[in-house]
């Protein structure tokens, strides 16, 4: 493996770990901006809708590679239920989020990212996510405050899912690097192991214990999948074995 130019990073349970999700908790703070509910609605209620809707709709389309994102997805969800609600588009999706499933950083990601500035390896994000980019770059910039981060690419944006390459070629074009100058470094085997290689960017599989996986997909971690890879790539613990393996090149 080749001494990185730029180091790009999954979110979800990689840059931060998320609280259990609680769709009825961030229901019960949106309603507290409604200006208009017809249906008299309760949070539960909307709750319940929220999920069969995501099921119906938001499980297909992941499972089909790609993503809707959220102020579509709170758009129909609320005009259909006739709930008017006195925010952006953003807001709602930001008072939603904190509420539901708040964030911390993962342990010792701070002080690796520090380390990789003083040494001047470039960084950003790539996530599998519906929130938007205003609204994950809010999140990643309040949790960790001194990320030197070039860009922040969220997958609501830019339709396709890891894994599939057009993703990471995306970072790949912003970057205007190469990629055996780039990492990338996610917690699940086939969206960000895989789909960095499918992308010929150098994979580190980060599998991280100590703070439990909470979000909607699952952490692909499996013997039989590990086993089936046939690329190199770095498997990490914590982030510290991350540092350990730079030192070493």
């Amino acid at each position: 493996m080749n001494f990185p130019e730029m180091i790009l990073f999954d979110y979800g349970h990689t840059l931060i770990s998320e609280s259990p999700f609680n769709g009825i908790r961030g229901s019960k703070a949106i309603l507290k901006y409604a200006s208009s509910n017809t249906h008299g609605l309760s949070a539960e209620q909307i709750s319940q809708f929220s999920t069969q809707l995501f099921h119906d709709l938001g499980v297909y389309a992941r499972n089909n590679g790609i993503e809707v994102h959220q102020h579509m997805f709170q758009r129909m969800l609320y005009e259909y239920l006739d709930i008017e609600v006195d925010l952006s588009p953003l807001e709602m999706e930001q008072v939603f989020w904190d509420h539901a499933s708040p964030g911390k950083a993962m342990p010792f990601i701070e002080e690796t990212l520090d380390y990789l500035h003083s040494h001047h390896i470039r960084t950003g994000v790539i996530s599998n996510i519906s929130f938007s980019e205003d609204a994950l770059s809010d999140r990643i910039n309040r949790l960790l405050p001194n990320n030197h981060f070039e860009f922040i690419i969220p997958s609501s944006e830019y339709i396709y899912r890891k894994p599939n390459p057009i993703i990471f070629e995306i970072a790949l074009r912003k970057a205007k690097l190469s990629p055996d100058k780039v990492w990338f470094c996610g917690d699940n085997l086939k969206a960000d192991i895989m789909g960095a290689h499918s992308a010929h960017l150098f994979p580190v599989w980060y599998e991280n214990d100590s703070a439990p996986y909470t979000g909607p997909d699952p952490v692909i971690s499996s013997k039989e999948l590990a086993t089936s890879i046939d690329f190199d790539y770095l498997h990490i613990k914590a982030w510290p074995d991350l540092i350990r393996s730079l030192e070493s090149l």
